[in-house]
């Protein structure tokens, strides 16, 4: 009955988590960026907002590639992994977005971020 309970008390959590973050959405990347990951980041936005958020991995990933270096691209990649269901992928990314933040509020405030590292 105890163990029941618990997984009922963790659906119901995971539940609610995934409400509050569902307007977590992705960044534009800083000014200095690579060309080549505005233009992959502008088409994962896109395709976020459209709800085909595989896609918008695909195109966030191919930012990361062009230009890792900032924390914008890495979050972006984390939040289309934890949408198609990649959490442990997620949490890497949500890692590496907040050591490579520069500062930004959004990184740093950002629920699903603290969410996904227990903070």
């Amino acid at each position: 009955m105890k163990k029941i309970i618990s997984i009922l008390a963790a659906l119901a959590l995971f539940s609610v988590s995934t409400t509050v973050f569902a307007g977590e959405g992705p960044l534009a990347l800083p000014k200095g960026a690579d060309d080549k990951a505005k233009k992959h980041n502008v088409e994962g936005i896109d395709h976020w907002q459209q709800g085909h958020y595989d896609v918008a991995l695909k195109h966030f990933s191919a930012a990361s590639q062009a230009d890792g270096s900032s924390g914008e691209v890495h979050f972006n990649e984390a939040i289309s992994y934890d949408k198609v269901g990649k959490h442990g992928v997620a949490t890497k990314h949500f890692g590496v977005a907040l050591k490579k933040a520069g500062g930004n509020p959004q990184i740093l405030n950002s629920p699903i971020l603290k969410g996904h590292l227990g903070m």
